[in-house]
């Protein structure tokens, strides 16, 4: 993912101020920052949601993001988690992964379905990644916070995204959901791109990643997060003393 110099104004407000940031091919980054930051306002621009004023948006080199709509981005493999957790309730999960498979969505296609040897393998292989295996006939209704929130992930994942934005998995977690939901987006990591948004700084160490810390719709620092900790300016706008 590649943004350079990428502008958003609403009503005189710039909510992206000249915004620039690189995530390599199966990197994971965590973004911080206050309150108005410019955080959602990016992610809306790279999904399509909000064109910018001025600015470059590529993904993969070659495809420009800024001219394409929602449904063409997520083709082309990005997708997006928000913070709230949004499943089929009165579904199982099991279900709920199948109906997120990526698959020809086509009337004629649809009428004619019957689930395949492929698609029984990859949601087995979802459950066990998302740690979801015992809980497979469950309603989707019947899950814990935390559960849902690794739920939609494992629908995400179901997409066969090659980056994916997820917006505070962390929030509402308890303390073991919020170490297990670091190791497991570790390990979605290892083959795609991951771009985290965060408040909780335990759950953005223990991702133990890069770190870029957005304020007033730019990038102030970037770095470890013991380095941009560390670092005046985001102790005033950000952390505190």
């Amino acid at each position: 993912l590649y943004l350079d110099a990428i502008t958003v104004s609403f009503d005189g407000f710039r909510a992206l101020n000249s915004l620039s940031l690189v995530i390599g091919e199966a990197e994971m980054r965590a973004i911080i920052g206050p309150n108005g930051a410019g955080k959602t306002t990016m992610m809306d621009v790279i999904t399509g949601k909000t064109r910018p004023n001025t600015g470059t948006a590529l993904f993969a080199g070659v495809n420009d993001l800024t001219t394409m709509d929602e449904a063409a981005i997520a083709q082309l493999g990005i997708g997006r988690k928000f913070q709230t957790p949004t499943v089929f309730d009165m579904h199982t999960v099991e279900d709920n992964l199948l109906l997120a498979l990526k698959e020809d969505r086509a009337p004629f296609a649809n009428f004619y379905w019957h689930r395949t040897p492929h698609e029984r393998e990859r949601i087995d292989e979802l459950l066990e990644r998302i740690r979801m295996t015992d809980h497979r006939k469950r309603a989707a209704s019947e899950l814990s916070h935390g559960q849902k929130q690794w739920l939609e992930i494992g629908m995400l994942l179901a997409q066969e995204p090659r980056l994916l934005l997820v917006d505070e998995p962390a929030a509402g977690m308890t303390d073991q959901e919020t170490a297990d939901t670091a190791v497991l987006l570790r390990e979605i990591a290892k083959t795609r791109s991951v771009v985290v948004v965060e408040h909780d700084m335990q759950f953005v160490r223990d991702l133990d990643v890069k770190v870029t810390v957005l304020h007033e719709g730019s990038v102030l620092a970037e770095g470890p997060l013991d380095q941009v900790s560390a670092d005046e300016r985001v102790i005033e706008v950000y952390l505190g003393r």
